[in-house]
């Protein structure tokens, strides 16, 4: 018997039928001797409409408010959920994330887990019941209801299984496993079998939408083994291990790409001590995560121009802090350009296989693609171009590599 954790999104219970389904299907795992938690997302496109409800009241909704509106959703599926497994005979009980004290920081809209009181489900699991848990969602120290931001139902579910010392932690999606890319970009992207922590860590920072980054971290922390499957078929999915033996002899695992990115350049700032952190200092405060920086230097003039990237969602917030600290720098102008993409290639093979970054930009020049920015690591290889270009470069570079085959090129 083993404890398992499931996840599923939002896709996989966004109409009764499908909530039916993954009913039965954890209904089979209980069924086969295992203690099943579920934790659920919102149905689909559920979150977004709460969100468009919002804006039609305030511009930039009240962030605390927006935390008690959006926790509904998965409020919907666990219940629904719950229902379903008690009218298949598989006893069941729902949670809130407050109700199992999911504790939080207060950071509305992007908090994050502290604590999780393990005992609530661990007394349901004794008792012979399948445990149902909202994700995405908690409780700070006032006892306000938080969110943990887009994909944090990853995050609940990893969180939970910690805490639990779950066996696994499964988590269903609308794919059936990690690919080599996305295959509405490549068709021919290629699922993996297995990839490091390591590998898939770097992946959901850069952009893949399989898991949360959060999710990851969690995962790698505190060492719950992980596995993405498909919650409307059968199969093995993608194994997330320590294990990097099995992808040695692979330069690269995969290519991850970003459509949600903004950058900005601010031009003629001194170039002294100080500088990056009078510019990036709001920024932090504002609570923007700054991703790729490049500062440039003007050597005659002393000046220097400074660019970062940020997420499309806070390119307005970031433009207006910027055009602020540009007079008090006395900062010639602010640019701004929502009109790029990020696409990286990850893999441990990097680190013994040397030539790759050559190679990728030889593969991008043939094509005519022209590199605005450069970011790399021990095992990624990041580029910034216009986004007219993401489809056009993705393909290049699976291509290029031989990411279509069992091992690459």
């Amino acid at each position: 018997m083993a404890l398992i954790v499931q996840k599923y999104g939002g896709t996989s219970v966004g109409s009764v039928e499908r909530i039916m389904a993954v009913a039965e299907r954890v209904k089979r795992w209980r069924d086969q001797g295992h203690q099943v938690v579920v934790v659920v997302s919102a149905m689909s496109g559920e979150t977004d409409r709460l969100i468009g409800l919002a804006r039609q009241i305030q511009t930039r909704p009240d962030p605390r408010e927006l935390d008690v509106l959006l926790s509904t959703g998965e409020q919907v599926t666990i219940a629904l959920l719950s229902m379903a497994l008690s009218a298949q005979g598989c006893p069941a009980r729902s949670y809130t994330g407050a109700q199992v004290h999911i504790l939080t920081d207060s950071a509305h809209n992007k908090a994050r887990i502290r604590d999780i009181d393990a005992a609530r489900v661990k007394a349901d699991l004794e008792a012979g019941r399948a445990v149902v848990i909202a994700g995405f969602q908690g409780i700070d120290e006032q006892g306000d209801i938080t969110t943990l931001g887009r994909g944090g139902s990853d995050t609940s579910a990893v969180a939970i299984a910690a805490a639990l010392k779950a066996d696994e932690c499964q988590i269903y999606t609308d794919v059936d496993g990690v690919y080599t890319t996305d295959p509405r970009v490549e068709p021919k992207a290629r699922k993996l079998d297995r990839i490091t922590f390591e590998e898939m860590l770097e992946m959901a920072s850069l952009g893949s939408k399989v898991l949360q980054i959060r999710s990851v971290e969690f995962a790698g922390k505190y060492k719950v083994p992980l596995r993405v499957l498909s919650s409307f078929g059968e199969g093995e999915g993608t194994l997330i291990s320590f294990e990097e033996e099995a992808v040695e002899d692979a330069k690269i695992s995969g290519i991850a790409f970003s459509r949600d990115e903004a950058k900005l350049t601010v031009l003629g700032v001194p170039d002294q001590p100080g500088v990056a952190h009078q510019i990036l200092g709001p920024i932090a405060k504002a609570n923007i995560e700054v991703d790729m920086i490049v500062q440039n230097i003007a050597a005659q003039e002393a000046m220097t121009d400074f660019t970062f990237t940020v997420h499309r969602n806070d390119y307005a917030r970031a433009l207006e802090i910027l055009e602020t600290c540009a007079k008090a720098l006395g900062a010639r102008q602010v640019l701004g350009d929502e009109q790029i993409v990020k696409i990286s290639l990850v893999g441990v093979g990097m680190r013994s296989h040397a030539g790759i970054a050559s190679r990728m930009f030889e593969a991008l020049a043939g094509e005519g693609i022209n590199i605005r920015m450069i970011s790399t690591s021990e095992i990624k290889i990041s580029v910034v171009v216009d986004e007219k270009y993401l489809e056009l470069g993705v393909r290049t570079l699976h291509d290029a590599f031989g990411l279509d085959q069992a091992v690459a090129v």
